[in-house]
């Protein structure tokens, strides 16, 4: 034994760290974290017409579909046991208005699309945004009036939603706007309306931020967003503000939590998850996506490792699960696996 061996074995108490990484299967058997299927929501983005696709230039591999396109989408998530779908709609200019009033249409493309999964893919959980971003002229995720979003307007009309979305077939609800009492509102209005049994998951972390620019090119309001959302969603830098606002979300019935951005916001992931315990979400957003997808393109690092990293990341902050775009190219990854 030479003498820098004996100083390690002295210095470690002959605890060699290395002995957990000599080969596969110990690598294996020790791991600590694990990344499923199960893990992972896939949300889509839907537009009007029939067998129609759209690529979304700022999301290379995205397209935005139509309704039918959609059932396929949610068919092939079930086969690569992704439990749920999560839909966001892109609609004509048209019907977007100051209080996105199509958000109260029952037969809006939220609905459709619901309606069309559910009777076609049953099993496969749906998730719904009850936001108004878009359905309004102006982008915002609220009623805009006298130059503020307007808070309690703006639960009203989302509690409406929530119970035509419900009526629908939406399992889970997800309000994403961040209005005070919102969850408290929807929560009644839901279990007054006999979905008792609709859970809602709350964006209970959201924060403002440079990383959305991508989804509001899918969304299609990139080009008249008037002004900034600084107003009601948080600012980045008060971590524990956010907490706060999370635990009202709890005091008024949120079943899930959500944090979103994603990976710039892992400590609140965790802080989330161990202050309250409920099941807890991340939602990797369009420009976390963008930049793995972009770097990749570019040759600057491997996109698969990446991919796969970065949702790792997430279970090791304590989620339970993750609402990403790479959603079916990592179920595939891991079915061949």
């Amino acid at each position: 034994m030479s003498d820098i061996t004996k100083q390690i074995d002295l210095v470690t108490g002959n605890r060699r760290m290395r002995r957990y990484r000599g080969s596969e299967w110990m690598r294996s058997m020790v791991q600590e974290t694990h990344l499923s299927a199960a893990d992972l929501i896939w949300p889509i983005f839907v537009i009007e017409g029939e067998n129609k696709t759209e690529n979304i230039e700022a999301m290379p591999g995205v397209e935005r579909m139509s309704v039918d396109r959609a059932v396929e989408a949610a068919k092939h998530a079930r086969d690569l046991g992704i439990p749920a779908i999560a839909t966001f709609p892109n609609i004509d200019y048209a019907k977007r208005d100051k209080t996105g009033s199509e958000i109260l249409n029952p037969d809006n493309l939220i609905n459709q699309t619901t309606r069309a999964i559910k009777a076609a893919v049953p099993e496969i959980g749906i998730i719904t945004d009850v936001a108004l971003d878009p359905f309004t002229s102006d982008g915002h995720d609220g009623i805009f009036e006298d130059g503020e979003i307007v808070n309690d307007k703006t639960v009203e009309v989302l509690a409406k939603a929530a119970i035509l979305q419900a009526q629908a077939g939406s399992d889970i609800i997800a309000p994403s706007e961040m209005m005070d009492g919102r969850i408290g509102i929807i929560r009644q209005a839901l279990d007054d309306a006999g979905y008792q049994s609709v859970a809602i998951m709350s964006y209970a972390a959201k924060f403002v931020s440079g990383f959305y620019g991508p989804y509001r090119e899918a969304i299609g309001t990139s080009n008249f967003l008037k002004g900034d959302k600084n107003s009601y969603f948080l600012n980045p830098a008060n971590p524990n503000e956010a907490i706060r606002d999370a635990a009202l979300d709890v005091q008024e019935g949120a079943d899930m939590m959500m944090v979103k951005p994603g990976l710039p916001y892992l400590d609140m992931c965790l802080r989330v998850k161990e202050e309250f315990g409920l099941p807890t979400f991340a939602y990797q957003v369009s420009g976390e996506y963008a930049m793995i997808k972009a770097a990749a393109q570019n040759g600057w690092l491997d996109e698969e490792r990446a991919m796969m990293e970065s949702l790792m990341a997430f279970k090791r902050a304590g989620c339970d699960g993750i609402l990403t775009y790479f959603a079916p190219r990592a179920a595939e990854l891991m079915k061949v696996k």
